[in-house]
């Protein structure tokens, strides 16, 4: 026995192996709410071939995409995880225009969860892996107040240097730096020099995510930055 979820896909992003996938649940022409595909690793990453529509393709960003389900896989702050069933396809049936994307806007009043913890290279960007298990969602879909894409260097100091793009913003009042796990943005970006680089936040969507626990902590990522001509 399976079930089927519309979503509209507003994650693809890059985790471990394979791919984050998340959208809002599509029912009877709203937004409901938000669902996480997983499979059965032990970290629930989906492959390429899983996500794959029938005719070799595989979900863009806005896409309305109908996807096969077995059962409701809550894992402590992810709460919008469902297996998938294994061997049948994807199927997309439309997309999302972009300046529709306000109608499915998250209200965000305050933080982005909890704040005050950071890692060496980020600011507000990890939570202990206890306190996140205290939260009971694990997904967003935000506009900053400001944006910047930083592309530097870290990890120099251990000797294993690695150039890495986090997205540098305000919500709120509160300022954050995150990795980026949007595999387009970081190629975009890798692709030039070591920089911050403005941009417009009224010109963009991004979707903030909790990633697996690492080391003890639990990390907020940008699994994609949504702008109007990545639909064009």
């Amino acid at each position: 026995m399976y079930y089927i979820k519309r979503i509209v896909c507003l994650a693809n992003s890059r985790k471990l192996s394979g791919r984050c996938v998340a959208g809002k649940e599509i029912l009877d022409g709203n937004y409901g709410q938000w669902i996480r595909p997983v499979s059965k690793r032990p970290t629930g990453e989906i492959s390429g071939y899983e996500q794959k529509f029938k005719n070799g393709e595989y979900p863009q960003l806005l896409d309305i995409v109908a996807i096969p389900l077995v059962e409701h896989k809550p894992l402590s702050y992810q709460q919008e995880n469902h297996l998938i069933k294994d061997g049948y396809y994807w199927k997309k049936e439309g997309s999302v225009a972009w300046g529709e994307l306000s109608d499915v806007l998250d209200t965000v009043p305050d933080k982005l969860w909890i704040n005050g913890y950071s890692s060496r290279n980020g600011i507000n960007d990890r939570m202990p892996e206890h306190v996140a298990n205290s939260l009971r969602n694990s997904l967003f879909l935000v506009r900053p107040d400001t944006l910047a894409i930083n592309v530097d260097v870290e990890g120099v100091e251990f000797d294993d240097g690695k150039r890495k793009v986090r997205a540098v913003f305000s919500l709120n009042g509160y300022e954050y730096k995150l990795a980026v796990t949007d595999i387009e943005i970081e190629t975009l970006f890798l692709k030039k020099e070591n920089a911050q680089y403005p941009i417009d936040p009224s010109k963009v969507y991004m979707c903030i995510s909790i990633g697996e626990p690492y080391n003890s902590y639990c990390y907020k990522l940008v699994a994609s930055i949504i702008y109007e001509r990545r639909r064009s």
